[in-house]
């Protein structure tokens, strides 16, 4: 077995690396305190052909791997992970269904804009009463003549404010007793259709999070995504290398709130020497250290079997999962080792742990992955 990365994975942590700490970090806490939305960052990031990092060349992507895209969100998020969020719900939610399932007709249309960082990308598949329920999906598509007609409600959807259009679900009949979901692409300046912004959040203060509302919005045959009645399929799909995100930004969130943690502990002093010097202080950043190298390793492994072609849902649960909850441990620590300056904003952990928390709930909670888990092993 080969832990190293390729040249080219070297190579994309370097500029990732730079472009966090040079363009990403310096205005992180202002724009947490502002709720303010990074926009000239993903300007810079398109510049730069990020935009559409695993896609291929003949799209306007950069025809890299998945480890690489891992990579890339895990650098953002170790330095913002409102950041590192929406450029993985750009590249895993917003523009892989169009490359797994679109027309090239599509493709060209839809993903090529994507990968050019000329819109970001945005996934409609949660509603109020359809969250670890997906299956109970309320949205309705009706048939009308060479089109349809969408009715119904989104909640919690990332990036959708600065999307031209997003890929959503919606029931389409009914067969065998259950639901026909299907998938469509919706422009966001469709008639009857509106996005809102006015959630509160806890964390994650400058990544963009809508509710949709859908009046009555219609679209053409040609915008259905995939196939009629395999958009829940379609999704699950999706949600697996989406996860693979997940585990990548939480990593970095952990990495992140590590790196200041050991940093304070060197610099701080009590009973007349630096804390790091006391072996309760030592376990802590052991334990931080060693957790966050698992869950960086579960994470690459999930992103190489996806990228041999292989089966990937049990690992993709898995590393969503634990690294989430090494995210939350490893922030809760940080804080703890801070002592009361963790819990002030000019430390930066304190959004580390308020940022860290959506990881465990985000596309799939941590007791949907259990689930998925416990399925796959054959429960």
């Amino acid at each position: 077995m080969n832990y190293d990365l390729t040249s080219e994975q070297r190579m994309i942590r370097k500029l990732m690396r730079d472009f966090a700490e040079g363009e990403v970090a310096p205005g992180a806490d202002e724009r947490d305190l502002a709720k303010r939305f990074p926009r000239e960052i993903f300007e810079k990031m398109a510049e730069l052909n990020l935009m559409g990092l695993p896609f291929p060349e003949e799209y306007g992507g950069a025809g890299a791997d998945t480890v690489s895209f891992a990579i890339a969100v895990e650098e953002l998020s170790r330095v913002c992970a409102s950041t590192g969020i929406t450029y993985s719900a750009h590249i895993s939610l917003g523009c892989a269904p169009l490359y797994l399932f679109g027309t090239e007709e599509q493709k060209q249309k839809y993903l090529v804009p994507l990968c050019q960082g000329k819109t970001l990308g945005a996934f409609g598949l949660t509603e109020p009463g359809a969250g670890s329920d997906a299956g109970g999906t309320r949205t309705r598509a009706v048939k009308d003549g060479d089109g349809w007609v969408i009715n119904g409600n989104k909640c919690f959807i990332t990036n959708a404010g600065y999307a031209s259009h997003i890929a959503l679900t919606a029931v389409t009949g009914e067969r065998d007793g259950k639901k026909e979901i299907t998938a469509f692409i919706v422009p966001t300046d469709a008639p009857g259709f509106q996005v809102i912004e006015n959630y509160v959040k806890m964390g994650l203060h400058s990544s963009n999070t809508t509710e949709l509302v859908l009046d009555h919005v219609r679209v053409p045959d040609e915008n259905i995504l995939g196939k009629i009645g395999h958009g829940f399929k379609q999704f699950l799909i999706t949600l697996d290398g989406g996860r693979i995100g997940i585990g990548a930004m939480a990593v970095g969130i952990a990495q992140g709130a590590y790196e200041l943690a050991l940093k304070y502990a060197k610099e701080r002093k009590q009973f007349g020497q630096s804390i790091s010097r006391f072996q309760v202080i030592q376990h802590k950043l052991a334990d931080m250290h060693m957790m966050i190298e698992l869950a960086r390793t579960y994470v690459y492994k999930a992103a190489w079997l996806k990228d041999q072609g292989r089966k990937f849902t049990k690992e993709a649960s898995i590393c969503k999962l634990f690294a989430s909850e090494v995210a939350m441990k490893v922030c809760s620590e940080a804080v703890q080792i801070h002592g009361g300056y963790g819990y002030m904003h000019d430390y930066k952990v304190e959004r580390f742990f308020r940022d860290a928390k959506l990881t465990e709930i985000g596309e799939g909670t941590s007791e949907i992955q259990r689930n998925i888990i416990a399925r796959e092993i054959g429960c």
